[in-house]
């Protein structure tokens, strides 16, 4: 067996704008396993030149993942950021991770841009779950949303031994107590957990009963804690060097810094276990909804054991008839984003990680299933109540009113805060120019201008950034169970009018009578707003109106 020399180092090569195999093997190809190849780029990263090598390792890696195809076109002056980003992220990981991708990375070929990617972030868990996040928003790649959406339920990456003897040193004495027999392979797996069906006698009800054990996977602890760290440091390198116009580097700075400090939720078992435990009677509660039952005797600070749930992922019901497919995507629209909206609890608890593979339909029961409650944030009643006046002023046009919730979501001061104030009018105007006269805009537009102050670098409240996100995730998700039969925004606006006493009490509860009152007079001079705007920007209208008379005509 050849010695473990590493890479020379005088070997200045370039592999950002060539085979990053072509580059390598000159040095690696003496060693006879990969093993030792592995070893070998270890050395080299941990070397006098490892700097050098990481440079050059993230310019291939943005090479063989264009960025063109991370970020859609609508964001482009977003490109040299996202670049920024990944030279980052690539810098950072420590040489024990990244020894072993090069060489993965090498014995890939041909293979396309969006495998490359999902082979760079397995056992990556910080970037596996922003992959999970994005799979289902509609403007990416559709190659790369496919590939992306594997994240929801096709991770491979730790073995059913692994888990098992985490669970038989851990669970020792119930294993005997409660005769649990666990089963030969591993269910599914997500970004930070693996998940194994056992069964168990339960003392309650003196029977056999089916279970799923949630386990903390090995490697996480370790690998999760250094994301985390690598996110904090990229959040102070973008503030510190990058430059981009028209991007406020500091506010993205402190909303990666919200971000990262809400993913620290995920590796927080017992967290999950409160919140299952006592915090979701309202979802328990709902027709059609079904949240598993937390069996607290076999629960540990890495190991949560839960009732065994039936059923598939809510996407995967393309087969169904149609009118299944909607009534499936009402109850997703309803438990996860009305029944939050419209509660009347001082805090509303939402789940904010509902991408498909949290979401199972049982159609023996027509249940919707709503699986890992890990990644869970509440709105107060004073957020609420602001993103309740949003949606209803959006909806009247006025423009005045809109800005002073976001203001007030914001914690604004119109004085101290002019050119954040300044940047919101600027946002509410341009979108109301493009809405359409003959169009309602509903909840989906108000939280796609929250989306663009966002993008503006405008700080966001970090629970109302978990909810936008559940927002735009849910709306992939009902897009591709129903299709363009419904939409999120309709679905929530229908549950709002059917549901009209809950809907009624709850803004009773939520909104002052001087709400009530600014309301009531913006409703009062709403024809007036529309024939303003109109007079003003006949430009925008008349081309709408023109081709309405054309359809009309046809």
């Amino acid at each position: 067996m050849h010695q473990n020399k590493g890479i020379p180092m005088d070997s200045r090569i370039t592999v950002g704008n060539g085979s990053l195999q072509d580059a390598l093997q000159p040095y690696l190809g003496v060693f006879a396993t990969d093993a030792d190849k592995v070893a070998a780029v270890r050395s080299a990263l941990e070397g006098p030149q490892g700097r050098y090598w990481r440079e050059e390792l993230g310019k291939w890696t943005v090479r063989e993942v264009p960025v063109e195809m991370l970020v859609p076109e609508a964001l482009r002056d977003w490109r040299p950021l996202v670049r920024e980003s990944v030279l980052f992220v690539v810098s950072k990981l420590s040489a024990s991770r990244l020894a072993p991708k090069v060489i993965e990375q090498m014995g890939l070929g041909n293979e396309s841009p969006e495998v490359r990617l999902l082979r760079f972030i397995a056992r990556v868990p910080g970037l596996q779950k922003i992959g999970q996040v994005l799979a289902r928003n509609r403007t990416l790649h559709p190659r790369l949303r496919r590939a992306l959406t594997k994240l929801e339920n096709g991770i491979s990456d730790v073995s059913i031994e692994d888990i098992r003897e985490i669970i038989e040193k851990q669970l020792q004495e119930q294993m005997q107590t409660y005769a649990i027999k666990l089963e030969s392979s591993i269910l599914s797996e997500a970004s930070v957990s693996a998940v194994v069906g056992f069964t168990w006698k339960n003392p309650a009800s003196g029977r056999r009963e089916r279970g799923v054990f949630k386990v903390l996977k090995p490697y996480i602890p370790n690998c999760y804690a250094e994301d985390m760290k690598i996110l904090g440091q990229l959040a102070q390198h973008l503030t510190r060097k990058h430059h981009a116009p028209g991007i406020n580097l500091h506010r993205v700075a402190e909303t990666i810094t919200d971000i990262r400090q809400l993913l620290q939720h995920e590796v927080d078992f017992e967290r999950e276990q409160a919140t299952l435990a006592s915090c979701l009677e309202e979802y328990r509660s709902l027709r059609g909804v079904r949240v598993p039952q937390l069996i607290p005797a076999l629960s540990t600070a890495s190991i949560t054991a839960l009732s065994f749930e039936r059923g598939k992922k809510v996407t995967a019901v393309q087969a169904l008839p149609v009118e299944l497919r909607v009534r499936i995507a009402e109850t997703v629209a309803k438990s996860l984003l009305a029944v939050p909206m419209f509660s009347r609890e001082e805090d509303s608890i939402f789940h904010a990680d509902p991408h498909a593979g949290n979401l199972l339909y049982d159609r023996k029961h027509n249940d919707l299933v709503i699986l890992d409650w890990a990644l869970t944030e509440r709105l107060t009643s004073e957020q609420r109540r602001n993103v309740l006046l949003l949606m209803l002023m959006t909806g009247l046009r006025d423009a005045d009113r809109m800005a002073a919730a976001i203001e007030e979501l914001c914690h604004l001061n119109a004085t101290k805060h002019r050119e954040e104030v300044r940047v919101i009018r600027r946002q509410i105007e341009d979108m109301l120019d493009e809405l359409p006269l003959t169009q309602l805009p509903g909840p989906a537009h108000a939280m796609r201008l929250l989306e663009q102050i966002a993008l503006e670098g405008i700080r966001l409240p970090a629970a109302l950034l978990m909810f936008r996100k559940a927002f735009f995730t849910l709306e992939g998700v009902v897009d591709d169970v129903a299709g363009s039969r419904v939409s999120l925004n309709s679905l929530v606006t229908e549950y709002s009018i059917v549901h009209w006493k809950d809907t009624a009490a709850c803004l009773i509860a939520l909104l002052s009578m001087r709400d009530w009152a600014t309301v009531e007079w913006s409703a009062l001079t709403f024809t007036y707003r529309m024939w303003t705007r109109m007079f003003l920007r006949p430009w925008k209208w008349l081309p709408e109106l023109f081709s309405n008379a054309g359809t009309d005509l046809a």
